[in-house]
């Protein structure tokens, strides 16, 4: 079984980015708001910002106490969004329960949304006039992108139909000719969809969930699920029994979620071109 690097198609995407980043005539800024203190999201933000920071975007910190209402902290998102060369701005998530998530979301302007998780970017993607792209979306096909894998005769299934990730990717490939077969909650022939797929797309955020057994031989595999296991992190593929099953598989961690961060840099530049 072959294991897509995403690392290395990252460090490839990373290395272009930089030298654009170079042409420009300003700095740009990037800013991801946490609010509270989750160590995991912590840990997500730290993360795309040494990115951001490694190919020469200036990062902003917007940290607020749980406590914030929704009112104060869409008023602290407007003021983030009008500091010159702000270039990308982003909301962490999950934010604290008492927080209206839609109306947090709805506040960044369009030209900063380069999560694309705002209504009018969603609404704009799925018309086919899309300001940016959801950035693991966009990873995902960039893996294809890389595989060199002609997705058009293949039989391609998507499991999950989540906001997203596997709501735009089947978007996305319908969009190249590509037909796939989306397995939800309600789905009832599950296992025979399975087995007959040469690609599975999964994204349910459930550990383990694809194994060996529900697969045919030479499937390719990628994992874009996450999720808490035993103190770490864990995809949706049992990757030990599909060991011996799958041609290729992109892993958790190491897979979908680098390619997702170079996916959302290159949001934060093409926004910042569209400044100059």
């Amino acid at each position: 079984m072959q294991i897509i690097d995403g690392r290395k198609i990252r460090d490839e995407i990373l290395i272009t980015l930089q030298a654009r980043v170079e042409a420009l005539s300003f700095v740009p800024i990037f800013c991801d708001v946490l609010v509270g203190s989750d160590p995991a999201s912590l840990q997500y933000v730290q993360m795309k910002n040494r990115t951001a920071e490694n190919i020469g975007i200036q990062t902003h910190p917007a940290v607020f106490p749980e406590s914030i209402t929704t009112d104060e902290l869409i008023s602290e998102i407007k003021k983030i969004s009008e500091i010159p060369h702000m270039a990308g701005l982003i909301i962490q998530l999950p934010l604290p329960a008492h927080i209206d998530v839609k109306r947090v979301l709805d506040c960044v302007p369009v030209s900063l949304d380069v999560d694309a998780i705002s209504t009018e970017a969603s609404n704009k993607f799925y018309a086919d006039n899309p300001v940016f792209v959801f950035p693991t979306a966009a990873a995902i096909m960039k893996i294809f992108e890389a595989i060199d894998i002609n997705l058009v005769e293949k039989k391609v299934v998507m499991v999950g139909q989540g906001m997203l990730v596997g709501k735009p990717v089947v978007h996305l490939l319908h969009k190249i000719g590509v037909s796939v077969s989306v397995i939800d909650i309600e789905t009832q022939n599950k296992n025979e969809i399975l087995k007959s797929a040469d690609i599975i797309i999964s994204a349910t955020g459930e550990a383990n969930l694809i194994k060996g057994d529900m697969l045919k031989d030479g499937v390719v595999l990628i994992d874009a699920g996450t999720s808490e296991s035993n103190g770490g992190i864990a995809g949706d593929v049992d990757r030990d029994s599909v060991e011996n099953v799958a041609s290729m598989l992109s892993p958790v961690p190491g897979g979908v979620g680098p390619v997702t961060v170079a996916m959302l840099m290159q949001n934060v530049v093409m926004s910042a071109e569209r400044m100059s």
